[in-house]
């Protein structure tokens, strides 16, 4: 990314600057006195709005003095929406979520393309703006996923451009119980081919160069990996596509079995592939995880679910969203004109430390 292109993702207009105001040397006031809380949509409970009651409210400052509160209430609604706050720049977006959430992670077998603004901070995501990104949970295919994803409207686009969410929760609740009970007892299968020209090449996805990294991390994540001609690269790995939260124990919808399956996509897209690719050689395809095909029906259903869940709101400029990664899927409209949004992500976790008692039920 070019020097100007990375500024332009850090700053907002100096107009939003000028309002802003410390209120770092203020003491822990009543949470009533100073923000609001509401339902942005007034018939979903996702994404829940906070927003200052006065002016010169400084984020940071604030969610350091109520972290216990921003942590109940993400629980319960899985996704909180911070509009108002006048966050200048990409620095203190990234103070936010160290202040709220801890350390902020490598973006790390990836699938998504994605550039690095500062440190730890990505764009949201440099797929085309007239294509959609279907919902699906951050790294849900991966052994090691985000708790927390945290989103940083810079500069909202002129036209589309929103981020669909839905509750995984809901989404676990709606599908058909014995469309659940088979992915529980089967898992999910992801198939993976790296290097032939469509998708994200090896290289990016496990940021080396070095075939013996990629094969230590394939063994340390438990990922199958077969490499073909041509410095090509085929991956396997099952993974569940139910799990449990870890801290609330609710059973939740999390996989990239609709996501990366080749029916998903767009219609043009699919055509294309297909006519490059057999199946077995298709950038990414799921399956069940004991390598039979999941039914176009179910896949069909499925994506119903999802889109009876979605919950959409058009981006304002300064907007956070942060969101609950297990308990909130994520996706992406097409749009017109500049989009500017970055994401940071945190606390990473493993089914090791989930607790897996209730996992097929």
């Amino acid at each position: 990314m070019k020097e100007e292109e990375k500024d332009s993702y850090m700053t907002i207009p100096n107009s939003a600057k000028a309002s802003f105001k410390t209120l770092g040397k203020v003491k822990r006031q009543a949470v009533s006195e100073v923000i609001q809380k509401a339902l942005l949509i007034s018939d979903s409970s996702l994404p829940l709005l906070i927003k200052p009651t006065v002016g010169g409210v400084n984020l940071v400052a604030w969610a350091g003095n109520n972290i216990e509160l921003i942590t109940k209430l993400l629980l319960q609604h899985g996704g909180i929406l911070f509009r108002n706050f006048q966050v200048v720049d990409v620095a203190e977006f990234e103070q936010f979520i160290q202040t709220v959430a801890g350390d902020l992670l490598e973006y790390r077998d990836r699938s998504s393309p994605r550039s690095s603004i500062q440190g730890k901070i990505y764009t949201s995501t440099d797929h085309p703006a007239d294509q959609s990104i279907f919902l699906h949970s951050e790294n849900s295919y991966a052994a090691t996923w985000p708790l927390k994803i945290f989103f940083y409207c810079v500069t909202p686009a002129q036209q589309g451009g929103e981020t669909p969410i839905a509750d995984t929760r809901k989404l676990y609740q709606r599908i058909d119980p014995k469309i659940r009970d088979r992915f529980a007892q089967k898992q999910v299968m992801y198939v993976r081919n790296f290097g032939d020209g469509f998708g994200l090449p090896w290289q990016t996805v496990f940021q080396t160069t070095n075939p013996k990294d990629v094969e230590a991390f394939c063994r340390n994540n438990g990922i199958d990996f077969e490499w073909k001609p041509g410095n090509k690269l085929r991956t396997r790995q099952i993974r569940p596509a139910i799990l449990p939260h870890p801290h609330t124990n609710e059973m939740v919808w999390f996989n990239h079995a609709v996501f990366f399956h080749v029916s998903t996509l767009e219609p043009t897209i699919r055509q294309a592939l297909l006519a490059e690719f057999s199946e077995e050689e298709l950038p990414h395809n799921t399956y069940y995880g004991d390598g039979s095909p999941i039914e176009p029906e179910v896949l069909e259903e499925l994506r119903t679910v999802y889109q009876q869940e979605t919950v959409l709101f058009p981006w304002q400029a300064g907007d956070i969203l942060m969101l609950d990664n297990m308990l909130t899927a994520h996706g992406r409209k097409p749009f017109s004109g500049t989009r500017k949004v970055i994401v940071g992500m945190t606390q990473p976790n493993t089914c090791q430390n989930l607790k897996t008692t209730k996992l097929f039920h």
